[in-house]
C-alpha cells in the first residue's frame, strides 16, 4: 500500500465514521455555521443588518435624550442668564465669589465684591444670579386727562 492510498483510506474511514455519528442535517448546519463564521453566505441563511441598525438608532436616541438634549438646555439657560445681567444683580461666580454687578459690557461684567472693591470678570464666569434687580417700570396712565387749550 502506498502513502497516497493509505491517506485516502484513512480519509474515507474518518468520513464514514463522522457520517455515522451525526446526521446529514446536523453536519450541514455545522458546515453552514462555520461558513457564516468565516464570512461566507452559504444556503441563503444570512443574518439581516436591520436589527443591528435599529439597535444603534435606539442607542443613539437614548444617548441624545439622556445627555445631549439636557446639556444643550442648560447651556441655553446659562447664556440667557448671562445676557440678562444688569447693574444691581447679586451673583455668584463659577469660582464661588459673591458680588454685586456694577456695570456690564458685551464681554465682561464688573462686580463689587466688597464695599469700594471692584473686579472685572468675563460674562461666562458668572455661575448664577442669587437676586435680580428688576428694572423700574414707567407709570402708565390708563385715562389721561385732556387739557383745554
Amino acid at each position: 500500500m502506498t502513502y497516497t492510498a493509505s491517506v485516502r483510506s484513512l480519509a474515507y474511514r474518518l468520513d464514514f465514521a463522522r457520517s455515522e455519528r451525526t446526521t446529514d442535517a446536523v453536519q450541514a448546519r455545522i458546515w453552514r455555521g462555520t461558513a457564516m463564521w468565516k464570512g461566507l453566505n452559504v444556503g441563503g441563511n444570512s443574518g439581516s443588518a436591520f436589527p443591528t441598525i435599529i439597535m444603534f438608532a435606539l442607542l443613539f436616541g437614548l444617548m441624545y435624550f439622556m445627555f445631549i438634549r439636557p446639556q444643550a438646555k442648560r447651556r441655553k439657560e446659562a447664556e440667557s442668564m448671562q445676557k440678562s445681567l444688569g447693574a444691581g444683580d447679586k451673583v455668584i461666580t463659577i469660582g464661588g465669589l459673591y458680588g454685586t454687578v456694577v456695570s456690564t459690557d458685551d464681554e465682561s461684567v464688573t462686580l463689587e465684591i466688597a464695599p469700594g472693591v471692584t473686579a472685572r470678570y468675563a460674562r461666562q464666569a458668572v455661575g448664577r444670579v442669587t437676586e435680580q434687580v428688576k428694572a423700574p417700570t414707567e407709570h402708565v396712565v390708563d385715562n389721561p386727562v385732556k387739557e383745554d387749550k
